[in-house]
């Protein structure tokens, strides 16, 4: 037998502790794991040279690849370009596009146009529809999961509606679809905004003051009252506090089908740090003080926190550093620096390579239900991040394959470098360079009933 493709001499992350192996690879699928004796002949050969620690494909389910309306900000190639740079072989694409995607139609358009220019594997999330009975063609679609964002109004079901809420999250769960939610209450933002805009209020300290942490606190326990009885999956998008992480974590021990996600943003960045770079840290939930920000880290090592998602949030320099701070649109780009931050706090000591590959890879396979991701086993597809693991670098934002050129993290020393990503057995990042045409990812397909 002669397969297409041969990794030798790698140092690879399996069953949770790394091993000397090789892996064999045939028509995008490990079909072989074992000494170099025991290898197939192979068309290809790629020596490692037992110095690269070879990963399972990492995931990143909470990305904005934005495109169509908004490709002036990040089209597909540029930001799948951007994910295999940082070591991720799959992406979920979050729907607050333009047009949204909230609808069989947008839907099926979006992963049209996505399938002829992506680079690494792409799942596309929806917003709710106005309709009910539409919530079951775009789960037949291939939605990968639906999003709720309840800081302001973006898809068809009303979030001041506790009722629309409740009915939407149970035609979901009919749908087995899991649902992501964005957790700031919306009547408390608008409130809040309201009172500082009439007070002519625009300071970076004024955004804080309208995003506070009872925002989130107040949304997370509406959904959890909502979702009770719906047997409906949850998944908390980018919790910031302690006081919606301690309520998740308490809902968790009496209903199994709650997961929730943090971004290296709240985990590396405090609020102070606001004061330093401005408003290019405008982001939504927005850094937290210090106190805050040691509870995330305790509830991700303690296990309450079960994902690790960049929330890569591209704009345009000028959108970031608009004059009056209502103006600013919130996010940054994660992609790049989301897999090197986190192999620091490893060197640090605040994390471990099992945490990390947990929390990037396995986590979120097991959540979103893509069965063939998420570890390095024959059968799976072979997604592999390949890292120079003590490699020590300078994050250049200028360097970044997203078209945002610009991060806090630029000239932070970071240790562990995404040296080769691989998707489907293909090479599609290498030592700096994309080295494939647009096409070469796939679209991932929801499993919902």
């Amino acid at each position: 037998m002669i397969v297409d493709s041969v990794f030798l001499n790698a140092k690879a992350y399996l069953k949770g502790q790394i091993s000397d192996c090789c892996i064999a690879i045939e028509e995008g699928i490990i079909c072989k794991i074992g000494k170099e004796t025991q290898m197939p002949k192979a068309d290809q050969k790629t020596d490692l040279h037992s110095r690269l620690l070879v990963l399972p494909g990492l995931i990143d389910e909470h990305v904005h690849l934005r495109d169509e309306g908004k490709a002036y900000k990040e089209d597909f190639t540029a930001g799948t370009s951007a994910a295999a740079a940082g070591g991720f072989t799959t992406v979920l694409d979050m729907p607050n596009n333009e047009p949204i995607t909230m609808s069989a139609q947008t839907l099926r358009n979006r992963m049209g146009i996505a399938q002829r220019r992506i680079l690494v594997n792409v799942g596309f999330y929806s917003e709710f529809p106005q309709t009910r009975s539409e919530i079951r063609e775009i789960a037949k679609q291939g939605a990968v999961a639906f999003k709720l964002f309840m800081g302001e109004q973006m898809g068809g079901v009303n979030v001041d509606d506790d009722t629309a809420i409740t009915e939407a999250l149970k035609a979901a769960a009919e749908m087995k679809m899991l649902v992501a939610i964005h957790a700031e209450d919306h009547t408390v933002l608008a409130t809040n905004v309201a009172k500082l805009k009439q007070a002519k209020k625009t300071a970076l300290t004024d955004y804080l003051r309208a995003h506070t942490k009872e925002a989130e606190h107040i949304a997370v326990e509406r959904i959890l009252k909502l979702s009770t009885g719906t047997g409906v999956q949850l998944h908390f998008c980018h919790i910031s506090t302690k006081e919606g992480l301690t309520a998740i974590a308490e809902a968790k021990k009496a209903q199994k089908t709650i997961t929730c996600e943090v971004t290296p943003n709240h985990l590396m960045l405090t609020s102070e740090e606001l004061q330093r770079y401005g408003s290019l840290t405008i982001m939504a939930p927005p850094l937290r003080d210090r106190f805050q920000v040691e509870a995330l880290w305790h509830g991700l090592n303690e296990g309450s926190i079960d994902a690790i998602g960049s929330d890569h949030a591209p704009h345009t320099l000028e959108e970031k550093q608009a004059t009056n701070i209502w103006d600013v649109k919130a996010g940054i780009p994660g992609l790049e620096v989301t897999l090197p931050l986190m192999l620091t706090m490893v060197r640090k000591g605040r994390l471990s390579l099992d945490q990390v590959v947990s929390r990037l890879a396995e986590n979120p396979a097991k959540i979103y239900g893509l069965t063939d991701k998420g570890h390095i086993k024959a059968g799976n597809t072979a997604d592999f991040t390949i890292v120079d693991y003590d490699c020590q670098f300078k994050i250049d934002a200028a360097k970044f394959k997203s078209k945002s050129k610009f991060s806090p993290y630029d000239g932070w020393e970071v240790n562990g470098k995404p040296v080769k990503t691989v998707v489907g057995g293909q090479v599609v990042y290498d030592e700096g360079e994309i080295i494939v045409r647009g096409g070469t990812g796939r679209v991932v397909q929801g499993s919902a009933l």
